[in-house]
């Protein structure tokens, strides 16, 4: 197969951070978009998280996203979470929906955007990219310095690829383990067993 993997990106909807509109919302780095206004970085797919309340702006984001990056597809997926901030909750509902999604590691390269979305959802992703049960790396993005001028000038920031494979004594690898440490404790109640089932 001569044909290069296409790329897919997972990634929450940032209420915050994506959230701008009229003319002015160009000049803001809003991190979904500006991953795709890119010329150096091509994304085929984008499985974008979201909460029905914020319906709005995902269409939104969608369709800015689509009108600077004509050939990326987005999928709007509803993610409903009572309390975005409740780690057993976010995990579960991540966990549930990668064990269901058809990941095809043969055609895609997947990145898993860890930029957007709680705390918890950011660890909850890197705990799922870590175990493999989302195959692939984590993307991080950043805004431009200079965010009003930047943008104008095309400058729409910044971003990393971290092969958790390849990063485990890297600085950003070291912090999310310590958390994830702690976040591992917490779902499992402070039990601390061998039994393999159990963890």
């Amino acid at each position: 197969n001569t044909n290069p993997k296409k790329q897919v990106t997972v990634s929450f909807l940032g209420t915050v951070l994506d959230s701008c509109f009229g003319q002015g919302r160009w000049l803001k780095w809003r991190p979904n978009v500006a991953m795709n206004q890119r010329q150096d970085f091509h994304l085929d797919r984008m499985e974008l998280f979201y909460a029905e309340k914020y319906s709005e702006l995902a269409d939104h984001v969608k369709a800015d996203i689509q009108q600077v990056s004509p050939h990326t597809v987005v999928n709007l997926v509803p993610m409903e979470l009572a309390n975005p901030w409740d780690f057993s909750e976010v995990y579960t509902k991540l966990h549930d929906w990668a064990a269901s999604y058809p990941f095809d590691t043969e055609e895609e390269t997947y990145l898993t955007h860890i930029t957007t979305g709680t705390h918890v959802a950011q660890i909850c992703l890197f705990l799922l990219v870590e175990s493999r049960q989302i195959p692939g790396v984590l993307l991080q993005t950043a805004p431009p310095k200079n965010q009003r001028r930047s943008m104008e000038d095309g400058n729409v920031g910044s971003y990393e690829i971290i092969d958790l494979d390849l990063a485990r004594y890297d600085v950003l690898a070291e912090r999310l383990a310590a958390v994830r440490d702690d976040a591992v404790r917490y779902l499992k109640s402070g039990i601390s067993t061998q039994n393999a089932a159990f963890n």
